[in-house]
């Protein structure tokens, strides 16, 4: 039976400490998950992060180093991101296991990626933006900072404890869930539009896209559902130029 954990992906941004990224290795290889993305990290490959892979040399081998976060993404089909902090512009929230009860439910996507932040400041709200839903660990909240490879662990721990015995569903191809790329393309489009038809005011655009964002993402759409609201947007794009 193929394996459901090789859906996952943890990502990386821009990470600043080699230790930190080796650690994240062995944290991963020791609950089976081989698939790591780092975005911009500061240093590597480097001596620091062999060392602390302890033997997990085999995922930072094979780990995708990008630059972007959006290049990081382009393919994932589900995008989570680790948050500790509350947001202004709440986003859908689960805990961890939460999260992972909600996926043995559903045919698992074929790419899921799980985005930690830099080790200082975490995500950006832009960055919390790509995703279809936050994710939180439920530490003590006097002290709830963790190190990024405890995190790391802690993640891997419930995905494998919840997902290891699931099957792999076939998914029908007419509704195989659009990917990021796909979606950013749409807000890209949508955003475009909106500021041609003046719906959007360029000296306030306020928090209009950030809340279409949430609204497009919590609704999950797939590949041809996408592609009928980029082709709406066409039609009103073809509109605007005739006027």
């Amino acid at each position: 039976m193929p394996n459901p954990l090789n859906v996952i992906e943890i990502i990386l941004v821009e990470p600043s400490h080699p230790g930190n990224i080796g650690a994240v290795a062995r944290a991963m290889k020791n609950m089976g998950f081989q698939r790591l993305t780092l975005v911009k990290p500061k240093y590597f490959p480097h001596p620091d992060a062999d060392a602390r892979a302890a033997g997990a040399d085999d995922v930072l081998q094979q780990a995708r180093v990008v630059e972007t976060v959006e290049e990081a993404l382009k393919t994932a089909e589900l995008v989570v991101g680790t948050s500790a902090r509350v947001r202004s512009l709440a986003w859908p929230t689960k805990t961890v296991r939460h999260w992972v009860d909600s996926l043995t439910n559903i045919p698992l996507p074929r790419s899921i990626a799980v985005v930690f932040g830099a080790e200082r400041m975490g995500l950006t709200n832009e960055q919390l933006q790509k995703c279809h839903c936050h994710i939180q660990i439920p530490a003590d909240p006097e002290f709830n900072s963790l190190n990024l490879a405890s995190a790391v662990q802690l993640v891997c721990y419930e995905l494998r404890q919840g997902l290891l015995n699931v099957s792999l569903e076939s998914i029908d191809a007419s509704s195989i869930k659009a990917n990021n790329g796909e979606l950013e393309g749409l807000f890209q489009h949508l955003e475009q539009i909106l500021y041609d038809i003046e719906f959007i005011n360029p000296k306030q655009p306020k928090q209009l896209m950030p809340r279409l964002r949430r609204l497009f993402l919590r609704a999950e759409p797939d590949k041809q559902e996408v592609n009928i609201l980029r082709g709406i947007l066409t039609a009103i794009e073809k509109l605007v130029l005739t006027r």
